[in-house]
């Protein structure tokens, strides 16, 4: 599965069972119009602070950017969902990251 195909199916997923989603992309700022998936156009990636990180129950990590700092995550996400391994290094606390 590509990862943009990939990301699309998790959020749909949770939007589905109810979830609010969002995403953080430093490459994507904004969802781009597309006729597979015409009802993202538009919509904005999040801030990458602290804030913004801890106040979300989980994280899914459908994309695994170098520049993105997976060690802030580790300290500000509750818990985290990694579907590309990117937290393979990262020091983190018992149950806190599940590998999907």
């Amino acid at each position: 599965m590509d990862t943009c195909k990939g990301f699309y199916r998790i959020t749909e997923l949770l939007k589905q069972r109810g979830a609010a989603v969002a995403y953080y992309d430093p490459y994507v700022p904004v969802i781009r119009p597309t006729r597979e998936h015409p009802q993202w156009a538009g919509t904005a990636s999040v801030l990458w602070d602290r804030a913004t990180i801890a106040g979300f129950d989980a994280v899914v990590i459908t994309t695994a950017h170098a520049c993105v700092n997976y060690e802030e995550l580790a300290d500000w996400a509750p818990c985290t969902v990694d579907t590309r391994n990117a937290m393979a290094t990262v020091r983190i606390a018992p149950g806190q990251v599940w590998k999907a």
